[in-house]
């Protein structure tokens, strides 16, 4: 196999060939949508904590119904539910639509909707990833996870992009329909995969306490804990570069408005850069995971450092291909190493910890750029980061030496004998 045929190998598949497409349509609409509700609250409010609000709104639901949704993806049939969260975030981009056109006058409509598109995400989320694991065998599994986080940079670009050009033609409503339109081409797509092709995974048994049941799985799965803690620190103050970018841009490298355009646009490609490589490797490791949070906490730290706009972008694109190839790494060895039944519900956790991880760090990091200054946070998040990912590194090695020893230690009968 060619490296580019390796890189590319999970659209041989006829359904995700559809899935990928769909979802780059879907992902498009969906920050066409972002800009288009940010500029609408900014425009009611002026105020750029009601933006970040709504943001929270969104979050909120994960936080707390988040295992909720992993049962139902354990339980349920992927395909009906994945059908009917699509109708429902459809649905709500039309509300949205309703309300931008008819002259808006508070946000708390608004805040009503991202509430809402929060309690489906958090239902409806589990049961797309589980669903995105059936399209493709699961050895083409992480790759197509990897092709994914490609799609998804593009979708933000394309999305951010095209959505600039036309909110002075079509107003925040025609962003807003085109968003609602774009579920329905997952719907479609969705429809014209081939049943046959399917790999379905094996479901959870019908019965109460399937809740309990999943957060006693994570808390008994120590591995899995140390990975979900180490995501933790790394999505808090290693992630959270929309807050540090516009601090540095503002403050030490003085660049304004046009540099951090030009670090969002930097940022975005080392994205794709970094699924590119992650659609590459034949296999997603846990050492690989270690090894990329260690450079690009190392990489973080260094940036701090960088006197000018152009080295500071030079070290934000590894930073950039890291974080993807650390998300496609941590999602494809959390599903891979969960019994079928159990991965909605692992899929819940990673987003509980996402979610989380994301409010938690975003105003922690802006709280050091004003207190310490930016380069300051730059540094103790990319310490913070080293640290935690010579911690994990220490704690697996620690439990992978303990299953060792488990394995080769002789049976009672035996010592016996």
């Amino acid at each position: 196999m060619s490296p580019s045929s390796s890189t590319f190998r999970a659209l041989r598949h006829h359904n995700y060939r559809l899935w990928a497409g769909a979802d780059l349509i879907s992902v498009t609409g969906t920050w066409m949508q972002v800009l288009g509700v940010n500029w609408l609250i900014l425009t009611l409010t002026g105020s750029a904590t009601s933006v970040g609000l709504s943001l929270v709104m969104q979050a909120l639901p994960t936080l707390l119904l988040g295992m909720w949704g992993g049962a139902l993806a354990d339980r349920l049939p992927s395909r009906p539910v994945v059908i009917a969260a699509q109708l429902a975030q459809a649905a709500l981009a039309a509300v949205l639509a309703m309300i931008a056109a008819t002259g808006a006058q508070s946000v708390l409509p608004i805040y009503g909707v991202a509430l809402a598109g929060g309690v489906v995400n958090a239902l409806g989320g589990p049961a797309l990833g589980r669903f995105g694991a059936e399209v493709v065998p699961p050895a083409d599994l992480p790759n197509a996870m990897a092709l994914g986080s490609i799609l998804n940079s593009a979708g933000r670009i394309l999305g951010m992009s095209l959505a600039g050009v036309l909110l002075p033609f079509s107003g925040d409503e025609g962003l807003f329909l085109i968003n609602a339109a774009s579920f329905f081409v997952v719907v479609a797509a969705v429809l014209a995969m081939r049943r046959e092709e399917f790999h379905l995974l094996t479901p959870s048994e019908r019965r109460g306490g399937s809740v309990r049941e999943g957060l006693r799985y994570v808390l008994r799965t120590p591995w899995l804990l140390v990975v979900l803690a180490l995501w933790f620190v790394l999505g808090s103050v290693g992630r959270n570069y929309q807050v540090t970018m516009a601090a540095m841009s503002a403050g030490p490298l003085d660049a304004g408005a046009p540099g951090y355009g030009l670090l969002s646009t930097v940022f975005a490609v080392g994205t794709v850069l970094g699924g590119f490589l992650a659609a590459a490797r034949p296999r997603l490791t846990l050492r690989l995971l270690l090894i990329t949070a260690f450079v690009t906490g190392v990489a973080q730290a260094l940036s701090g450092l960088m006197p000018q706009l152009w080295t500071f972008a030079a070290v934000l694109l590894p930073i950039a291909a890291g974080a993807v190839a650390l998300d496609t790494t941590v999602s494809a060895r959390a599903q891979l190493d969960t019994p079928e039944p159990m991965r909605g519900r692992v899929i819940a956790a990673l987003s509980i910890v996402s979610a989380a991880a994301g409010a938690v760090g975003g105003p922690l990091l802006g709280w050091l750029s004003d207190t310490l200054g930016p380069r300051a946070a730059l540094e103790i998040g990319g310490v913070s980061c080293v640290a935690a990912a010579l911690l994990a590194a220490a704690g697996l090695a620690r439990l992978s030496g303990r299953t060792l020893r488990q394995a080769v230690r002789p049976r009672p009968a035996l010592e016996n004998a």
